[in-house]
C-alpha cells in the first residue's frame, strides 16, 4: 500500500457525472483530484500533463472512446474503468487492453470507489462486485479452456484457479478445498507467475481462455 496522496484524473463526457465522482474523492485525505477530461483525446492530453496515479475512465465517450485509447493511456496511468455498460465482453477487453480494474455506474458506494483507486494505485486489480458477477456468470456459461502443459500448474493450483472462476473468495475456496486461507493465497501467486499474469482479473482471463 502507497504512503501518499493519489493523484487521480477523472475522464467522463458527462459533467453531472465528473462532479459527482470529484465529490466522492474530495472528501478523502489520500487522494487528490489533479484533472478532468469529456473524451479519449482530451484524457490523453490531460494525462500527459498531469502524470495522474490513476485515471478514472468512461466507455462511451465522444471523440474517442475509453476503449480506443486504453493501451496509450495505460502506459501513462493505471486505468481504471467506470461505466455504465456491464457487457462481459467489455469488461473483458477492458482488462485484456491495460485496464486495472472495473466498475459498473450505479453500483458502487462511494467507499468502494476510494478502496478500488487504493488498490489500483498500489498495483493491484479491482472488479466491483456487480462486474465480477457480470464476468463469472459469462465464464460459467462457456467451457473452461485448461491452459497447455508449458504452464506447469499443479492439480491443486488447477483446482483453486477452477474455484476461483466459480466467483469464490479465497476465504470460500480455503473451506471448499479444506485448506488455509493462506495457503490458498500461496497456490494462487505461483499460479499467477506460471500464468504470466499480476493480479486475479488477469488469471481469470487466462484461465478461462479469454486472453
Amino acid at each position: 500500500m502507497i504512503d501518499r496522496c493519489i493523484d487521480v484524473l477523472i475522464v467522463d463526457d458527462n459533467p453531472i457525472v465528473r462532479a459527482a465522482l470529484r465529490g466522492y474523492l474530495d472528501s478523502a485525505a489520500d487522494v487528490a483530484v489533479v484533472g478532468e477530461a469529456a473524451d479519449g483525446l482530451e484524457a490523453l492530453a490531460e494525462a500527459r500533463r498531469a502524470a495522474p496515479a490513476v485515471t478514472l475512465l468512461d466507455h462511451r465517450m465522444p471523440v474517442a472512446d475509453g476503449l480506443s485509447v486504453l493501451a496509450d493511456l495505460s502506459r501513462l496511468t493505471s486505468v481504471l474503468v467506470l461505466t455504465s455498460d456491464p457487457d462481459p465482453d467489455l469488461i473483458a477487453r477492458m482488462l485484456h487492453g491495460g485496464a486495472r480494474g472495473y466498475l459498473i455506474h450505479g453500483a458502487f458506494t462511494p467507499g468502494e470507489l476510494h478502496r478500488a483507486v487504493i488498490a489500483v494505485a498500489s498495483g493491484y486489480g479491482w472488479l466491483s462486485p456487480a462486474a465480477a458477477a457480470v464476468a463469472t456468470a459469462s465464464m460459467r456459461a462457456r467451457p473452461v479452456a485448461r491452459p497447455r502443459p508449458r504452464y506447469g500448474l499443479t492439480r491443486r493450483e488447477q483446482d483453486v484457479l477452477d474455484l476461483l472462476a466459480e466467483g469464490l473468495s479465497n476465504a470460500a475456496i480455503a473451506h471448499r478445498l479444506l485448506l488455509t486461507e493462506k495457503t490458498v493465497k500461496n497456490h494462487l501467486h505461483r499460479a499467477y507467475a506460471k500464468l504470466r499474469v499480476t493480479n486475479r482479473s488477469e488469471a481469470l482471463l487466462r484461465w478461462t481462455g479469454r486472453s
